[in-house]
């Protein structure tokens, strides 16, 4: 088993994207969207959902008014004024903390497990994927990061698949080391701006810090061609393979407003030939053929 995470140092790269172009072109595959704070794979994708499943994480406090003295004690110990002078609990507010719990005199409050989100399997036109969606203001992204792609495992497994292309999330934050964490090798999406070459260098960064062999490929290279050298240059120096260059193209817009793949638009284009040729140089690439092998219980 191999499973490749795409990732960024920032939002619209166009990483999702050129994930969804990989997927097109790859063969016996699991495709997992572990960007779960704003997942939009499944736009381009359409997935039919065959297994849906609530995520449970964190906890939230919970008061048994039939048992409550009323003495609000919580009221005064909670520092994230979740609990009003009513005695009723913002859900919107809670950590989960349980100094309520602790202090309750009456043993009235309980932590109770609070769902998140979902998570699902699903079936594609083009492969089989595993994605999420996290609840509005919800936490524990990094928990539900590390579940998608654990059940992307057990997917492949299970299908007996060989790659699991991974659309991991942007940033260096929780999700993105939950992500990347035990992956076989990295796609690090830049662009050529003074901001996309910061992030990316950060990645890098992050990546070497985890293990993680890393490449690096540009998208729309043509809008600052100087800022394009840089990032080769960084990543030559930096002992980061680097794949190539995309130009920039309209046709991934207008796939993306039909719900295509940019393979799937009509007409060739330049970038599709780019896209072609950087993931033929990621198939033989000496970071791809590391195997990792997994057991569950």
């Amino acid at each position: 088993m191999r499973e490749l995470v795409i990732i960024s140092g920032k939002g619209g790269t166009g990483k999702t994207s050129i994930t969804a172009a990989f997927a097109t072109l790859a063969e016996n595959t699991v495709l997992c969207d572990a960007d779960v704070d704003a997942a939009d794979m499944h736009l381009l994708m359409a997935p039919t959902v065959l297994k849906r499943s609530d995520f449970k994480g964190g906890f939230q406090a919970s008061i048994n008014h039939d048992q409550c003295l009323e003495c609000g004690i919580c009221y005064t110990m909670c520092k994230f004024e979740a609990i009003d002078r009513n005695l009723k609990v913002n859900k919107l507010e809670c950590e989960g903390c349980g100094v309520c719990v602790d202090y309750c005199p009456a043993n009235a409050i309980d932590l109770i497990e609070k769902t998140c989100g979902e998570w699902y399997i699903s079936e594609t036109r083009i492969c089989p994927m595993v994605h999420a969606r996290l609840g509005v203001a919800e936490e524990n992204s990094g928990k539900l990061v590390s579940l998608v792609r654990q059940e992307a495992k057990k997917l492949v497994i299970s299908q007996n698949r060989e790659l699991i292309l991974t659309d991991g999330p942007p940033g260096v934050g929780c999700p993105v080391i939950a992500s990347i964490g035990d992956a076989t090798a990295l796609v690090i999406v830049s662009e050529p701006t003074v901001s996309g070459i910061h992030d990316m260098e950060r990645v890098v960064q992050l990546a070497k810090r985890f293990r993680v062999p890393a490449m690096v490929c540009v998208n729309k290279y043509d809008i600052n061609e100087q800022q394009t050298l840089k990032i080769e240059n960084y990543a030559n120096q930096n002992g980061v393979r680097f794949l190539g260059r995309i130009p920039f193209d309209a046709a991934f817009t207008h796939a993306m407003v039909q719900g295509k793949t940019i393979f799937e638009y009509e007409g060739g284009s330049e970038a599709q030939e780019a896209i072609r040729k950087i993931w033929d140089t990621i198939i033989r690439s000496p970071e791809m053929n590391v195997l990792h092998h997994y057991e569950f219980n």
